[in-house]
């Protein structure tokens, strides 16, 4: 039985300090992607990583003629690194994947499987999340108040684990910097009535490297952000009606 084929696709993986698994992510993008389609391309940006993720990938890159690297000489922030990914795609669809190595990329063929003609977006969500027990428990408050706050539809919005049809960029601008640019995007997309399909994927341990979210410093700031976001996609939007 063939496996279900992709037209073009342009996988992206922001990196931060991830120099012990972004390797295995490119390798293992470039084998899924080879399985999907012949026109493909890798980019990865590297925001500001004070570890060895800079050496790696420029000796990635010398190696693998699909990969394309982008340097950020100070951290930006994983939102405005996600855009850049964004903006600099050329394919019809973008996947999109941390490179911390908590998904693996051959599930990519799992979300390629789910597109029918009127998708536009095929979300993942974590079948377990493989997290210490007090990120599993922040994880489920963040994602409850944020499906109540914004009214989302979607079984698991902070699922990093995303295709989705380039064009859809056309009609809708993210502004986020830091991790609150998930919510905006799904809560723009579900808005401009993008239609989204769900797949299960599996959540890994992560090996290398520490989250730069499950901090009181981070967690409040991204509350911060995550009220800002509210007040201009919800309060906003209805006084404009």
């Amino acid at each position: 039985m063939n496996k279900r084929k992709i037209s073009s696709i342009s996988a992206i993986f922001p990196a931060y300090n991830d120099g012990g698994t972004i390797p295995s992510m490119a390798l293992t993008a470039l084998l899924a992607l080879h399985n999907l389609t012949d026109d493909f391309e890798i980019i990865i940006i590297n925001d500001g990583s004070r570890d060895y993720t800079a050496q790696v990938l420029d000796e990635l890159a010398k190696r693998i003629p699909e990969l394309h690297i982008i340097h950020h000489a100070t951290n930006q922030g994983y939102g405005a690194t996600l855009r850049q990914g964004f903006a600099a795609a050329r394919k019809e669809w973008i996947f999109y994947t941390d490179g911390d190595a908590q998904y693996n990329p051959l599930e990519l063929e799992t979300l390629v499987e789910a597109l029918r003609p009127e998708i536009d977006i095929v979300n993942g969500y974590k079948i377990s999340r493989n997290d210490p027990w007090h990120r599993k428990i922040i994880g489920r408050i963040y994602h409850h108040l944020t499906r109540l706050a914004f009214g989302f539809r979607l079984r698991d919005v902070d699922c990093d684990f995303r295709l989705l049809r380039r064009s859809v960029f056309e009609r809708v601008t993210l502004t986020s910097q830091d991790g609150a640019i998930c919510v905006e995007m799904v809560k723009k997309f579900q808005d401009a009535g993008f239609q989204f399909a769900e797949v299960p994927v599996h959540h890994y341990h992560r090996q290398y490297g520490k989250s730069q979210f499950f901090n009181w410093r981070p967690i409040l700031r991204s509350l911060w952000h995550l009220a800002q976001l509210w007040w201009k996609l919800i309060i906003q939007k209805e006084r404009q009606r």
